[in-house]
C-alpha cells in the first residue's frame, strides 16, 4: 500500500466540495477525480490527478462511462492481504482510501412536469453509486451525503477512533441511499406500480403504543431536510425522551394548527394566534384571537377542563413566564398536568414553570410553527400499513374558499372556519361545535351522524359544568358546527338546531340534501355545503 492516502472525489453538486478537498490535501491527502469535478478543484488550486491517468483511457459514450474500470474498482475492492495488494502491484492499481460522491438529481427529474423516459435515464447515475457500493465492500470511507463531509474531516483529525464501527455506519447509510435511489427509478419506470420507504431513525422509543411493543421509533425520510416542521425539527428543551404516543400526537397537533392557520390565511388574508389542546390526537380545546396570547390559551382550556389534564399543548407563538403560569394554573384548584408543549420558542422561566417531575413534560421548539399557514401544510404523501402491505393518498391539503359567502358575517365565518379546521384533522366521523372563537364540543370518532351530534354538544355540556359547577349546559345559541361528511337524514341536524346552532358547514352527496336544505331553512338555520367529492374530511379512518 502507497504511504499518501488517496480520495476519489467525483459530485453533481460543487458547490462547497473545495472546501472539502482543502481540509484532505492539508492533511496530505491527494485526490482523484474526472470531469467537471477535476476542472471545479484545479479552478480553485486544488493539486488533482484526473482518474484517466490511473485507467489510460479517457471518458468514453458522451461522459457515460468514466470510473467504471478495472483500476479503479481494484482500487476499491482490493482487501490488504498480499494476494491483493501484489495484484495491485501487478497492475499498477492504487490503493483508493475514500470515495466521496453524490448522484445526479434522479429525483428531482422525476418530479419535473416535463420529464421523459429519456430525460431520467440521463439523470440516473451509474458509476457514483457502484463506486460508493465497492468502496463500502472494501471497507473504505464512503461519502454520498454531503453533510457527512465535515463529519469525516473530524473523525480523521482525531486520529480516526473506532474505525470499524464508524466505516461500517457510513457503508449502511450509503447503501440504504442507494436503495432508495434505484427505488425512484423503478417507481417511475414503472408508471407508479412499485413504491419503498426509506428512513433513518433519529428517535428511540422505550416502545410503541403500549409497553410490550419493543422496539419503537421515529425514522426521517431521506429526504425530509426542506420540510420546517418535520418531527426531527422540534428541538426537545426539557423533560424525557419522546414517547412514541408523544410524536403521533405531535404530528396529529401539526396538521390541525397548520389546517386552523391555512383556513384563516386563505379566507381572512393572516394567521392569527392559536392555542390547541388535544387528547389521543383529537383536539380538545382550541382558542383563537387576532391580538391577545392569553386570551387565546384561555379559550383552549376552557374547551374541556377535564380532558386537557395531563394532554398535548401547542402554541403558534412563544411561551414566555405569563403564559406558562396560564397553561398551568388557569381553572385550576392546583397545579395542571400537562404531557407535551409545543411551541415556537420558551423562556428559562418559561420552562422552569413547565417541567413536571421526573420529565413528564416534554417542552418541543421549533419557530417554524410561528404563524404557520397555507405553506406550512404538509404535502408528502401519507402512508400506513395494512396487513399484507401498505396504503398510500395524498396528504389532506384542502382548504375551504368561503369568500364568496355573503349571508354570513365575517366573525360567524371565522367560526365556520375554525370548526372545518378541527372536524377535518379528528377522527372521523366528526361533529364540531365552535362559537367566539373557541372549541365548544367536538364529537370524534362515532358510527352515525347522530351520536356524533349528541357527543359534541355532551362534552360541550361537560365542560360548561367544569367551568360553572351550576350550569347544566353549555350556551350554543349562535354556535357553528361542521361535519366532516354529508348528513343522510335530517335527525343529526334535529339535534343540533334543538340547542340553537346557527350554522352547519357541510357536504352535499345525500339523496336528502333538499329536505336537509328545506329543514335548515325553516329552523333559520344557515347552511354551507360543497360537493362530498371535493371537500369531505374524513381523518384517520
Amino acid at each position: 500500500m502507497q504511504d499518501q492516502k488517496i480520495a476519489l472525489i467525483s459530485v453533481y453538486e460543487k458547490k462547497g466540495i473545495e472546501v472539502f478537498a482543502k481540509e484532505l490535501v492539508n492533511m496530505g491527502w491527494k485526490i482523484l477525480s474526472s470531469g467537471g469535478t477535476a476542472r471545479h478543484l484545479s479552478e480553485c488550486g486544488i493539486s488533482v490527478t484526473d482518474v484517466a491517468q490511473i485507467t489510460g483511457m479517457g471518458a468514453i459514450l458522451g461522459h457515460r462511462v468514466t470510473t467504471l474500470h478495472p483500476k479503479i474498482h481494484g482500487g476499491l475492492l482490493a482487501l490488504n492481504t498480499p494476494e491483493h495488494l501484489s495484484e495491485l502491484e501487478k497492475y499498477d492499481i492504487p490503493w483508493i482510501d475514500m470515495v466521496c460522491v453524490d448522484f445526479y438529481p434522479l429525483k428531482e427529474e422525476t418530479k419535473n412536469t416535463s420529464a421523459t423516459t429519456e430525460s431520467v435515464i440521463e439523470k440516473t447515475d451509474i458509476g457514483g453509486p457502484t463506486m460508493i457500493r465497492s468502496g463500502a465492500k472494501g471497507g473504505r470511507i464512503v461519502i454520498c451525503d454531503p453533510d457527512d463531509r465535515e463529519k469525516v474531516i473530524e473523525w480523521i483529525k482525531k486520529g480516526e477512533p473506532d474505525k470499524e464501527e464508524f466505516l461500517k455506519k457510513l457503508s449502511a447509510k450509503a447503501e440504504m441511499m442507494i436503495a432508495e435511489y434505484c427505488a425512484v427509478s423503478g417507481k417511475y419506470h414503472g408508471e407508479e406500480k412499485y413504491e419503498a420507504i426509506f428512513g433513518e431513525r433519529t428517535i428511540e422509543c422505550v416502545y410503541g403504543e403500549n409497553g410490550w411493543q419493543k422496539p419503537a421509533g421515529f425514522f426521517k425520510n431521506f429526504d425530509s431536510k426542506n420540510d420546517l416542521l418535520s418531527i426531527d425539527k422540534w428541538e426537545q428543551k426539557g423533560g424525557s425522551s419522546m414517547s412514541y404516543n408523544n410524536i403521533c400526537d405531535l404530528d396529529r397537533m401539526m396538521q390541525t394548527i397548520t389546517h386552523i392557520g391555512a383556513g384563516y390565511e386563505k379566507n381572512f388574508g393572516s394567521v392569527p394566534f392559536i392555542a390547541l389542546g388535544v387528547k389521543h390526537g383529537n383536539a380538545c380545546g382550541v382558542g383563537v384571537s387576532e391580538t391577545d396570547k392569553t386570551e387565546t390559551v384561555h379559550k383552549m382550556l376552557l374547551g374541556d377542563l377535564r380532558a386537557i389534564f395531563g394532554g398535548s399543548v401547542m402554541l403558534n407563538f412563544s411561551v414566555d413566564e405569563k403564559i406558562a403560569e396560564e397553561l398551568i394554573h388557569s381553572f385550576a384548584s392546583g397545579r395542571r398536568l400537562l404531557d407535551v408543549v409545543c411551541a415556537p420558542s420558551f423562556t428559562e422561566e418559561a420552562i422552569e414553570i413547565l417541567s413536571r417531575k421526573k420529565g413528564k413534560c416534554r417542552l418541543l421548539e421549533n419557530n417554524a410553527i410561528e404563524k404557520a399557514g397555507i405553506f406550512s401544510l404538509d404535502i408528502e404523501n401519507r402512508v400506513r400499513y395494512v396487513r399484507g402491505g401498505f396504503l398510500k393518498q395524498p396528504n389532506y391539503t384542502f382548504v375551504p374558499n368561503l369568500s364568496q359567502v355573503k349571508e354570513i358575517p365575517e366573525e360567524e365565518k371565522r367560526d365556520i372556519v375554525l370548526a372545518w379546521a378541527v372536524g377535518a384533522t379528528s377522527n372521523s366521523n366528526t361533529i364540531t361545535l365552535v362559537k367566539e372563537n373557541r372549541l365548544y364540543g367536538n364529537g370524534v370518532g362515532q358510527q352515525d351522524r347522530v351520536g356524533a351530534s349528541k357527543l359534541a354538544i355532551f362534552r360541550a355540556d361537560e365542560s360548561a359544568k367544569s367551568i360553572k359547577e351550576f350550569s347544566a349546559k353549555a350556551d350554543l345559541l349562535g354556535a357553528s358546527a361542521y361535519s366532516d361528511s354529508f348528513f343522510p337524514f335530517v335527525d343529526a341536524i334535529e339535534v343540533l338546531s334543538e340547542r340553537g346552532i346557527k350554522n352547519i358547514f357541510s357536504t352535499s352527496g345525500s339523496i336528502n340534501d333538499e329536505k336537509i336544505r328545506e329543514f335548515c331553512k325553516e329552523k333559520g338555520i344557515k347552511l354551507l355545503l360543497l360537493p362530498d367529492s371535493e371537500a369531505r374530511g374524513f381523518y384517520q379512518h
